[in-house]
């Protein structure tokens, strides 16, 4: 399993465990941010693995590029904690933020995580999920859209891929779902509501299983009249920006994110 922990660090950003509605993380923060506004990064991990903790690094540099503080919530993980548990918890995050009068906010997340941020977008938009902070765009990393595993890339990119087969992701998702169904809206974004969603922007490797689960989300989210984006990187693995000092596709993707986060912070801000 992919592990983010060899990030390399960055050595202006400073880090601070925190709670943030009802949802122990960890902040990481560049040398300029303002008060008001803040970036919750989502961690990947296939819904089982991963924390705040190991993924500061990646998420040091976002939040450097871009200029902005970062949150990163310790959702509660499974198979202790099933479906929806973690859909839950990083919803009370984001709710938690008006509490602290941030009032634009920014998802990014990877993998699983990507998964959480694109089905915390569409409950936010659709849910009047009560909130004083205004969600202004998401930008995910090889996000997981389809639980069914019904993507063919599961199979066009199997001898591609070095991390993930389709039987090792049908037990991962088993212990996340159980019973649940896994077309879901809260299990699935690719079966959710997506119309009236917040730009969005999606980066892939192209030797990815999940490839297609980038691909399959940013044309259903176009057809719904969503500012959809979709960045493939050619002959790059899942997770490939955490490779960042010892791959050029690593910074220049993590470039990419942060423009688009700097983007959309212009236009959140207003007149």
């Amino acid at each position: 399993m992919l592990s983010w922990r060899n990030v390399l660090p960055r050595d202006d950003v400073t880090f601070e465990a925190d709670t943030v509605g009802g949802i122990p993380g960890l902040w990481i923060q560049p040398p300029v941010w303002r008060s008001d506004e803040a970036i919750v990064h989502l961690h990947g991990g296939w819904f089982s693995f991963g924390s705040a903790m190991a993924y500061r690094h990646l998420v040091g540099h976002i939040a450097a590029r871009a200029g902005a503080r970062a949150f990163v919530p310790d959702y509660r993980l499974a198979p202790e904690h099933p479906f929806p548990a973690a859909a839950d918890d990083v919803l009370a995050c984001y709710q938690g933020l008006g509490e602290r009068r941030i009032r634009r906010t920014l998802l990014t997340g990877d993998s699983a995580g990507g998964n959480l941020a694109l089905v915390l977008a569409s409950r936010v938009t659709h849910e009047n999920a009560s909130t004083e902070s205004s969600l202004i765009g998401v930008t995910v990393l090889s996000p997981v859209t389809d639980l069914t595993l019904s993507g063919a890339t599961y199979e066009t990119r199997a001898d591609a891929d070095p991390f993930f087969t389709r039987p090792q992701v049908a037990e991962l998702v088993h212990s996340y779902l159980g019973s649940a169904d896994p077309k879901h809206p809260m299990a699935s974004p690719l079966y959710a509501r997506l119309s009236g969603m917040p730009p969005l922007c999606i980066h892939v490797g192209d030797d990815e299983v999940l490839l297609d689960d980038s691909l399959r989300y940013v044309e259903r989210a176009t057809a719904a009249g969503v500012d959809a984006r979709l960045h493939v990187w050619m002959g790059m693995p899942h997770g490939f920006p955490g490779s960042v000092g010892k791959l050029k596709a690593a910074a220049q993707a993590l470039d990419a994110i942060a423009a688009f986060l700097l983007e959309r912070r212009q236009v959140g801000t207003g007149p």
